[in-house]
């Protein structure tokens, strides 16, 4: 049963995700698109975990980051993706009070942990294109450690202010949730009660944790580029540039698609659009980042390829195959010409 009723008062046992239940014929087909999404991240950030786990030449600072991020990406996406893809078939999916309360603090969780990792690994490269002579110094595995467990604990320990406020609010008027996962405005416009209280906490934390880390990345990224255009050769420029443009990449996409949702005030916001950026943040944006980093990174392309070599040992022969053929092709070109 929904809602009970005691004492005149009523008490919500779980809410109704409505997704996207107003695209009437369509759902089959969302359902398939969103599902190969959801594989494709799992199995991208997967390959990048064990190909930075099993490689010795990435057991480095900047990839130990890396593989901490693509661990994250996994539990980011999926705290949202198995219930909105169940959304597309039933249209009104239930979840439990209890429920509900577990996806928004882990969700939450793994936000504040993406935006600490992303502000580590910019301050990374920072060392590595702007001191480069104390970069195995500073950046010690010591240092490393503390820096990811850091980032972990406290993006545990963000959301538990904001989790209590909301879900102490009481729920009496509807319990349809207009997304398709427990998120913060939608669920606040269901109370009946003051959220004022845990609208001002929120605000204040998300603005502490997302400002601060993305002024240390916009630092970081400053004193990179003035130290690239230092450098005389451009493809010194290039080089130095390009062991930092994946991240910048993907930090241009999550800040972007985050702060579309949340920079305007819930009440503007029009349900439709937060639903769509809120796809990009939680659904697109954890598929995109593993291949940014493997389609624009050679170390992990090649780890990469090591990987499956092992699996698919006959594929690697036969590209090899190729290539030696392409080599003797082009070298009996150059031997004939005068």
């Amino acid at each position: 049963m929904i809602v009970i009723a005691e004492n005149n008062q009523t008490t919500i046992t779980e809410f109704i995700l409505l997704g996207f239940g107003n695209l009437h014929g369509l759902q089959i087909l969302l359902f398939s698109i969103f599902l190969v999404i959801y594989m494709i991240t799992l199995s991208g950030n997967i390959l990048i975990l064990i190909a930075v786990s099993v490689n010795r030449s990435l057991h480095t600072p900047m990839y130990f980051f890396l593989g901490n991020f693509s661990f994250l990406e996994i539990w980011y996406t999926t705290s949202i993706a198995p219930k909105m893809l169940r959304t597309f078939l039933t249209m009104h999916e239930s979840i439990s009070f209890s429920g509900c309360i577990a996806q928004f603090y882990f969700f939450g969780s793994m936000a504040v942990i993406e935006c600490y990792l992303l502000a580590m690994m910019s301050y990374d490269r920072y060392l590595a294109i702007c001191n480069p002579l104390r970069y195995t110094a500073i950046m010690n595995i010591k240092v490393c450690l503390q820096m990811a467990v850091g980032s972990w604990i406290s993006g545990f320990l963000t959301p538990i202010a904001t989790l209590v406020l909301t879900f102490r609010l009481p729920f009496c008027a509807s319990n349809e949730i207009d997304h398709f996962f427990c998120d913060l405005s939608p669920i606040v416009k269901l109370s009946c009660g003051d959220p004022h209280v845990a609208e001002i906490t929120t605000f204040t934390l998300a603005s502490l944790v997302t400002m601060v880390p993305f002024l240390l990345t916009l630092s970081s990224y400053a004193n990179i580029l003035s130290t690239i255009l230092r450098i005389p050769s451009a493809k010194g420029k290039q080089k130095a540039f390009s062991t930092c443009s994946s991240h910048l990449i993907v930090v241009t996409f999550f800040y972007g698609t985050l702060g579309s949702v949340y920079a305007a005030p819930s009440a503007k916001q029009s349900p439709v659009l937060n639903k769509l950026f809120s796809l990009l943040y939680t659904v697109i944006t954890p598929m995109v980042n593993p291949i940014i980093y493997s389609l624009r990174n050679k170390e992990v392309k090649e780890a990469l390829r090591k990987l499956l070599c092992r699996k698919h040992y006959w594929l690697c022969m036969s590209t090899a195959r190729e290539q030696e053929k392409t080599l003797k092709e082009t070298s009996r070109e150059v031997t004939v010409e005068p």
